[in-house]
């Protein structure tokens, strides 16, 4: 079956981490579904890659949260919080590409 993250997670989100890295959230809205991606390891370096542009060796990690239900993403900020051509300081508006993940369970 097809799941939507966005039917399945109660937040997507994304933060600064510091002035050279963004974290991502992923929170379930149940534990079994969470059980489910987990298990699947559908979260991973060569899944998330891509939807950044990003090569594999800047995503500094990728954590599996079991108690929040939630997975944590960490990658190589590609322009540094408030340097020249930067467009989002605090790194709030980058979670928009795992909006449209879509994946097989």
């Amino acid at each position: 079956m097809e799941y939507k993250l966005t039917d399945i997670a109660s937040v997507i989100r994304s933060k600064n981490s510091g002035p050279y890295e963004l974290t991502f959230d992923v929170i379930f809205k149940d534990f079994e579904m969470y059980e489910r991606v987990k298990t699947a390891n559908i979260f991973n370096a060569a899944m998330f890659a891509p939807l950044y542009g990003i090569p594999e060796s800047d995503i500094i990690s990728l954590v599996y949260f079991d108690p929040a239900k939630a997975i944590k993403i960490t990658i190589v900020r590609p322009i540094p919080s408030g340097s020249l051509g930067e467009t989002d300081v605090y790194g709030a508006q980058q979670h928009a590409p795992l909006m449209g993940v879509k994946f097989e369970l």
